[in-house]
C-alpha cells in the first residue's frame, strides 16, 4: 500500500436541514430488505414462531451504532472509512476487505428468490436463466446512470416507501390479537415452548439471520462511501463517482479533510452528529426494526404450522396461497410482484455497494498501480465480475435460494465480528479526542464484537464437528 496524504486542512461546512439529510439510509435499509427482513427472519418465525425475534431487534441496534461509528470518521475526515483503517492496519485491512466483500457477496441468493417469486407472480416455474437475467438487468441500470449513487437512492427510495407500505397493510389486517401477544413475547425472548432459541434451530442459519438484521456484512461499511457522496461533514469536499461513460467527470480525491478544534467548528460538528443520528435512527433502525417486525409476523399470521414451509423460500408462496384464498387471486399476485421487486431492489444495491466497497480498497490498497481516475473503470469492472461469477454459480446447478442467502450470510458475520473492533480502534485513535467514540457507544461496539463472535465461533465448530 503506498503512503496515505496528510489530511488537508479546510473549514466544516455548517449542517443542512434534516430533510436535506435524507438518503444514504434508504439504501442501506433497501440493502437489508430482500435479506434478512423478507427471508431469512420470515422464514425463521414461521418455522419456528416468534421467539427468535428479540435476536432481531438486538441485531438491527448492533447495525445502527455500527453504521454510525462509521459514519463518524466520514463526518469528520471527509474520507471514507476504508481509507482510515488502511492508515491504522496498513496492508492487510484493503486485501482483508476486497476478499470478504467478494467471497460471500457472489452468492446470487437475493437474485434466486426475486426470480423465484417473480415467476411464481407471471405463473411460471422457477428458472435459474431467470436468475441470470435478473444480474444482467441490474448490471445494464449500474452503468447507465449517471451519478451511481444518485442511481441507488432513487430506485430505494421509490420501491420502500411503496412496498413497506404495503407490508403494513397486509400484516395490521390478519394479524389476530395471539399474533401480537407471540410478537411482544417474542421481542423478550419468550417462545412457544422455549426461551430465546429453539433446540432445532440450524444455528448458520439463524447467524446469517442476525448478520442480516439490517444490511449485514461489509455492506454497513458501504454507508461511509454514500455519507461521503452526499456530502455530510467534510465530505462536502468529496468528487462523486460516475458512469464510465461520463468523460469529463473525475473523481481524484482518496484522502480527506480536517477542520480546526474550535469551539464554533466542535458545535458544528455535534449538530452535524445529531441530525445524521436521527436521519438514520428513523430511516434505518426504526423503519427496519418494524418493517423486520411486521414481515415476520405477517409470515406467522399466515403460514407458521402449515407444512412444507421447511423448504427454502416456499413459505413467500404458501404466503400468496393464503392471500390468494383469503382476497384474491389478483392481490395474491400483486403480493408477489411487491416483494420480488423488493428483492430485485436489494439485488441492485448489493451488487452496486459491493462493486464500490471493492474498487476504493484497490485504489486505497497501491495508488500508483491504480489510479483513483480510474476509479469509475474499477467499479464497473467488478460490477461485472460479480455479475459473471452469479451467472457461473446459476449455471453450475448451485441455485436454491435460502442456500445461497445462508452462505453468504454466515461468511458475512465473521466479516462484521473482525471490522466491528477495526472500526472502533480507528475511531478511537485516529480522531481527536472531542469527536472520538464515547464510552456507551464505545460498549455497545464492544457488546456487539463478543455477540458475532461467539456465535461466528460457535458455527465453525458445529461445522468442523459435523
Amino acid at each position: 500500500m503506498d503512503e496515505l496524504e496528510p489530511l488537508e486542512r479546510r473549514k466544516l461546512p455548517a449542517p443542512p436541514k434534516l430533510k436535506d439529510l435524507i438518503g444514504p439510509s434508504f439504501i442501506l435499509l433497501g440493502l437489508g430488505l430482500g435479506s434478512g427482513e423478507i427471508i431469512l427472519w420470515p422464514y425463521l418465525s414461521a418455522n419456528y414462531g416468534l421467539g427468535i425475534i428479540w435476536a432481531a431487534v438486538l441485531g438491527i441496534t448492533f447495525q445502527f451504532f455500527l453504521n454510525m461509528e462509521i459514519e463518524r470518521y466520514t463526518i469528520a475526515t471527509g474520507e471514507s472509512i476504508f481509507v482510515g483503517l488502511a492508515r491504522k492496519f496498513g496492508k492487510f485491512s484493503p486485501v482483508w476487505f476486497i476478499t470478504c466483500t467478494f467471497i460471500p457477496w457472489i452468492w446470487p441468493g437475493i437474485a434466486a428468490s426475486s426470480a423465484t417469486v417473480i415467476a411464481a407472480s407471471l405463473g411460471l416455474s422457477y428458472s435459474r436463466y431467470m436468475g441470470v437475467a435478473i444480474l444482467i438487468i441490474i448490471g445494464v441500470l449500474l452503468s447507465s446512470g449517471n451519478i451511481v449513487y444518485k442511481t441507488q437512492e432513487q430506485i430505494q427510495k421509490a420501491i420502500i416507501l411503496i412496498g413497506v407500505p404495503f407490508i403494513f397493510f397486509l400484516t395490521l389486517y390478519f394479524t389476530k390479537s395471539d399474533g401480537w401477544q407471540a410478537l411482544f413475547k417474542g421481542i423478550i425472548g419468550v417462545g412457544e415452548g422455549y426461551k430465546f432459541l429453539p433446540k432445532d434451530i440450524p444455528i448458520a442459519t439463524f447467524l446469517g439471520a442476525l448478520a442480516y438484521a439490517g444490511a449485514g456484512g461489509t455492506l454497513n461499511l458501504a454507508q461511509s462511501l454514500y455519507a461521503k457522496e452526499k456530502g455530510y461533514g467534510m465530505g462536502f469536499y468529496s468528487s462523486k463517482l460516475t458512469n464510465i461513460l461520463n468523460k469529463k467527470a473525475k473523481y481524484s480525491d482518496l484522502e480527506g479533510f480536517k477542520f480546526d478544534q474550535t469551539p464554533k467548528n466542535i458545535l458544528s460538528f455535534n449538530l452535524w452528529w445529531k441530525r445524521i443520528n436521527i436521519e438514520h435512527g428513523i430511516v434505518f433502525w426504526i423503519t427496519g426494526a418494524l418493517t423486520i417486525l411486521m414481515l415476520s409476523l405477517f409470515s406467522y399470521s399466515t403460514v407458521y404450522g402449515t407444512q412444507n414451509i421447511e423448504r427454502g423460500i416456499n413459505f413467500v408462496l404458501l404466503q400468496a396461497l393464503f392471500l390468494k384464498n383469503n382476497i384474491s387471486p389478483f392481490f395474491s399476485t400483486i403480493f408477489l410482484l411487491m416483494i420480488g421487486i423488493m428483492l430485485f431492489g436489494t439485488q441492485f444495491s448489493v451488487l452496486g455497494s459491493t462493486s464500490r466497497i471493492m474498487s476504493e480498497n484497490l485504489v486505497v490498497y497501491s495508488q500508483s498501480k491504480f489510479k483513483i481516475n480510474n476509479l469509475p473503470r474499477y467499479f464497473f469492472f467488478f460490477v461485472w465480475l460479480q455479475i459473471l461469477a452469479g451467472i457461473f454459480i446459476f449455471l453450475s446447478g448451485f441455485s436454491e435460494p435460502l442456500k445461497l442467502v445462508t452462505t453468504g450470510a454466515v461468511l458475512n458475520a465473521l466479516s462484521m465480528f473482525v471490522y466491528s473492533a477495526m472500526v472502533l480502534i480507528t475511531n478511537r485513535s485516529l480522531l481527536p479526542a472531542k469527536l472520538k467514540t464515547g464510552l456507551v457507544r464505545t460498549m455497545v461496539i464492544i457488546c456487539a464484537f463478543v455477540f458475532y463472535g461467539l456465535f461466528s465461533i460457535y458455527t465453525i465448530y458445529q461445522y468442523l464437528a459435523s
